[in-house]
Protein backbone atom coordinates (compact mmCIF):
# COMPACT_ATOMS: atom_id res chain seq x y z
CA UNK A 1 0.00 0.00 0.00
CA UNK A 2 1.38 3.32 -1.28
CA UNK A 3 2.10 5.96 1.75
CA UNK A 4 -0.18 9.00 1.81
CA UNK A 5 1.54 12.17 0.27
CA UNK A 6 3.66 14.24 2.84
CA UNK A 7 1.66 16.92 4.53
CA UNK A 8 3.05 20.39 2.95
CA UNK A 9 5.18 22.52 5.96
CA UNK A 10 4.16 25.40 6.39
CA UNK A 11 7.46 27.24 5.34
CA UNK A 12 5.91 27.10 1.83
CA UNK A 13 2.75 28.63 0.06
CA UNK A 14 2.26 25.22 -2.43
CA UNK A 15 3.92 22.43 -3.50
CA UNK A 16 4.96 24.22 -6.81
CA UNK A 17 6.73 26.27 -3.68
CA UNK A 18 8.36 23.76 -2.01
CA UNK A 19 9.27 21.56 -5.33
CA UNK A 20 11.25 25.37 -6.45
CA UNK A 21 12.97 25.33 -3.12
CA UNK A 22 14.42 21.10 -3.51
CA UNK A 23 15.59 21.94 -6.56
CA UNK A 24 17.53 25.54 -5.52
CA UNK A 25 18.98 23.79 -3.10
CA UNK A 26 20.13 21.00 -4.81
CA UNK A 27 21.85 23.03 -7.38
CA UNK A 28 23.44 25.37 -5.02
CA UNK A 29 25.08 21.66 -3.43
CA UNK A 30 26.18 20.44 -6.90
CA UNK A 31 27.69 24.64 -7.60
CA UNK A 32 29.87 23.99 -4.99
CA UNK A 33 30.78 20.59 -6.31
CA UNK A 34 31.62 21.99 -9.46
CA UNK A 35 33.96 24.47 -8.10
CA UNK A 36 35.98 22.14 -5.67
CA UNK A 37 36.41 19.93 -9.12
CA UNK A 38 36.66 22.91 -10.99
CA UNK A 39 40.04 23.83 -8.83
CA UNK A 40 41.43 20.35 -9.63
CA UNK A 41 40.54 20.49 -13.57
CA UNK A 42 42.52 24.28 -13.07
CA UNK A 43 45.41 22.80 -11.74
CA UNK A 44 45.66 19.75 -14.34
CA UNK A 45 45.09 22.02 -17.21
CA UNK A 46 48.62 24.23 -15.89
CA UNK A 47 50.85 21.51 -15.08
CA UNK A 48 49.70 19.58 -17.74
CA UNK A 49 51.34 22.86 -19.91
CA UNK A 50 54.33 22.57 -17.80
CA UNK A 51 54.91 18.60 -18.13
CA UNK A 52 53.44 18.35 -21.52
CA UNK A 53 56.03 15.24 -22.56
CA UNK A 54 55.28 13.24 -18.67
CA UNK A 55 51.45 13.77 -19.02
CA UNK A 56 51.62 12.23 -21.89
CA UNK A 57 53.34 9.69 -21.11
CA UNK A 58 51.18 9.15 -17.77
CA UNK A 59 48.50 8.87 -19.91
CA UNK A 60 49.79 5.81 -21.82
CA UNK A 61 50.54 3.81 -18.52
CA UNK A 62 46.48 4.23 -17.91
CA UNK A 63 44.63 1.47 -19.79
CA UNK A 64 42.72 2.79 -22.38
CA UNK A 65 40.20 0.06 -22.45
CA UNK A 66 39.00 -0.17 -18.98
CA UNK A 67 38.64 3.56 -19.57
CA UNK A 68 36.33 3.87 -22.22
CA UNK A 69 34.27 0.92 -20.46
CA UNK A 70 34.05 2.65 -17.00
CA UNK A 71 32.44 5.45 -19.55
CA UNK A 72 30.19 3.12 -21.29
CA UNK A 73 29.15 1.66 -17.48
CA UNK A 74 28.46 5.36 -16.42
CA UNK A 75 26.27 6.18 -19.58
CA UNK A 76 23.87 3.09 -19.14
CA UNK A 77 23.69 4.06 -15.02
CA UNK A 78 22.61 7.94 -16.07
CA UNK A 79 20.08 6.01 -18.24
CA UNK A 80 18.51 3.83 -15.99
CA UNK A 81 18.45 6.62 -12.94
CA UNK A 82 16.72 8.99 -15.87
CA UNK A 83 14.05 6.41 -16.48
CA UNK A 84 13.88 5.55 -12.65
CA UNK A 85 12.46 9.04 -12.26
CA UNK A 86 10.40 8.94 -15.10
CA UNK A 87 8.88 5.80 -13.95
CA UNK A 88 7.90 6.75 -10.78
CA UNK A 89 5.89 10.11 -12.37
CA UNK A 90 3.87 7.37 -13.84
CA UNK A 91 3.19 5.71 -10.41
CA UNK A 92 5.69 2.65 -11.26
CA UNK A 93 7.35 1.41 -8.39
CA UNK A 94 8.48 -1.47 -9.31
CA UNK A 95 10.08 -0.26 -12.40
CA UNK A 96 11.68 2.13 -10.61
CA UNK A 97 12.85 -0.66 -8.21
CA UNK A 98 14.46 -2.43 -11.18
CA UNK A 99 16.27 1.06 -12.29
CA UNK A 100 17.32 1.98 -9.06
CA UNK A 101 19.17 -1.87 -8.85
CA UNK A 102 20.13 -1.31 -12.20
CA UNK A 103 21.95 1.84 -11.48
CA UNK A 104 23.39 0.25 -7.96
CA UNK A 105 25.31 -2.54 -10.24
CA UNK A 106 26.43 -0.52 -12.55
CA UNK A 107 27.87 1.74 -10.04
CA UNK A 108 29.58 -1.13 -8.15
CA UNK A 109 30.63 -2.81 -11.88
CA UNK A 110 32.45 0.82 -12.10
CA UNK A 111 34.41 0.85 -8.96
CA UNK A 112 35.84 -2.29 -9.20
CA UNK A 113 36.82 -1.74 -12.37
CA UNK A 114 38.92 1.59 -11.46
CA UNK A 115 39.89 -0.73 -8.00
CA UNK A 116 42.01 -3.36 -10.75
CA UNK A 117 43.19 -0.09 -12.19
CA UNK A 118 44.43 1.04 -8.91
CA UNK A 119 45.76 -2.27 -8.75
CA UNK A 120 47.90 -2.51 -11.90
CA UNK A 121 49.15 1.23 -11.51
CA UNK A 122 50.17 -0.35 -7.70
CA UNK A 123 52.42 -2.97 -9.15
CA UNK A 124 53.82 -0.99 -11.51
CA UNK A 125 54.92 0.78 -8.72
CA UNK A 126 53.00 4.41 -9.68
CA UNK A 127 52.06 5.35 -6.21
CA UNK A 128 52.96 9.05 -5.48
CA UNK A 129 55.92 8.94 -2.69
CA UNK A 130 59.05 7.26 -1.72
CA UNK A 131 58.27 4.16 -3.84
CA UNK A 132 57.30 5.88 -7.61
CA UNK A 133 59.41 4.20 -10.04
CA UNK A 134 62.65 5.27 -10.34
CA UNK A 135 63.71 6.93 -13.84
CA UNK A 136 60.03 8.27 -14.65
CA UNK A 137 60.35 11.47 -16.54
CA UNK A 138 60.00 14.52 -14.39
CA UNK A 139 56.33 16.03 -13.50
CA UNK A 140 55.35 11.83 -14.44
CA UNK A 141 54.77 11.54 -10.61
CA UNK A 142 52.79 15.02 -10.83
CA UNK A 143 50.30 13.00 -13.09
CA UNK A 144 50.07 10.04 -11.35
CA UNK A 145 49.33 12.42 -8.04
CA UNK A 146 46.56 14.24 -9.96
CA UNK A 147 45.32 11.25 -11.10
CA UNK A 148 44.24 9.34 -7.89
CA UNK A 149 43.45 12.67 -6.60
CA UNK A 150 40.45 13.03 -9.32
CA UNK A 151 39.79 9.92 -9.73
CA UNK A 152 39.59 9.11 -5.71
CA UNK A 153 37.44 11.75 -5.12
CA UNK A 154 35.22 10.72 -7.81
CA UNK A 155 35.25 6.79 -6.72
CA UNK A 156 33.81 8.59 -3.46
CA UNK A 157 31.62 10.30 -4.73
CA UNK A 158 30.04 7.31 -6.54
CA UNK A 159 29.76 5.26 -2.98
CA UNK A 160 28.41 8.17 -1.13
CA UNK A 161 25.72 7.74 -4.12
CA UNK A 162 25.78 3.56 -3.52
CA UNK A 163 24.51 4.12 -0.44
CA UNK A 164 22.15 6.55 -0.60
CA UNK A 165 20.88 4.25 -3.19
CA UNK A 166 20.25 1.52 -1.21
CA UNK A 167 18.55 4.09 0.61
CA UNK A 168 16.29 4.48 -1.90
CA UNK A 169 15.80 1.12 -2.65
CA UNK A 170 14.46 0.45 0.76
CA UNK A 171 11.98 3.30 0.86
CA UNK A 172 10.39 2.26 -2.64
CA UNK A 173 9.93 -1.52 -0.86
CA UNK A 174 8.23 0.65 1.67
CA UNK A 175 5.96 2.22 -0.68
CA UNK A 176 7.39 5.35 0.22
CA UNK A 177 7.55 7.07 -3.60
CA UNK A 178 4.64 8.08 -5.35
CA UNK A 179 3.53 10.73 -8.44
CA UNK A 180 2.98 12.89 -5.77
CA UNK A 181 6.20 11.89 -3.40
CA UNK A 182 9.38 11.77 -5.73
CA UNK A 183 11.19 14.29 -4.86
CA UNK A 184 14.01 12.19 -2.82
CA UNK A 185 14.05 10.15 -6.33
CA UNK A 186 14.56 13.52 -8.56
CA UNK A 187 17.14 15.18 -6.21
CA UNK A 188 19.33 12.01 -6.11
CA UNK A 189 19.08 11.86 -10.35
CA UNK A 190 20.70 15.14 -10.26
CA UNK A 191 23.64 14.05 -8.04
CA UNK A 192 24.32 10.78 -9.51
CA UNK A 193 23.91 12.48 -13.38
CA UNK A 194 26.16 14.84 -11.73
CA UNK A 195 29.01 12.14 -10.65
CA UNK A 196 28.55 10.75 -14.17
CA UNK A 197 29.39 14.16 -15.84
CA UNK A 198 32.30 14.89 -13.65
CA UNK A 199 33.76 11.49 -15.24
CA UNK A 200 33.01 12.22 -18.73
CA UNK A 201 35.26 15.06 -17.95
CA UNK A 202 37.52 13.09 -16.51
CA UNK A 203 37.96 10.58 -19.03
CA UNK A 204 38.98 12.68 -22.43
CA UNK A 205 41.89 14.37 -19.56
CA UNK A 206 43.05 11.56 -18.77
CA UNK A 207 42.73 8.51 -21.20
CA UNK A 208 42.81 10.65 -24.18
CA UNK A 209 44.09 14.20 -24.77
CA UNK A 210 47.28 13.89 -23.54
CA UNK A 211 48.31 10.96 -25.60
Amino acid sequence: MSAPAAPLPEAYADARQRDVANHLGMWAFLATEILFFGGLFLAYFIYRSTYPAAFAAGSRTLNFWRGTFNTAVLLGSSLSMALGDAYIKQGRRRALQVCLATTAVLGAVFLAVKASEYHEMYAKHLLPGRGFEAGAAPGLQLFVLLYFTMTGLHAFHMLVGLGLMAWLLRQNRRGRFTPARHAPIEMFGLYWHFVDCVWVFLYPLLYLIPR
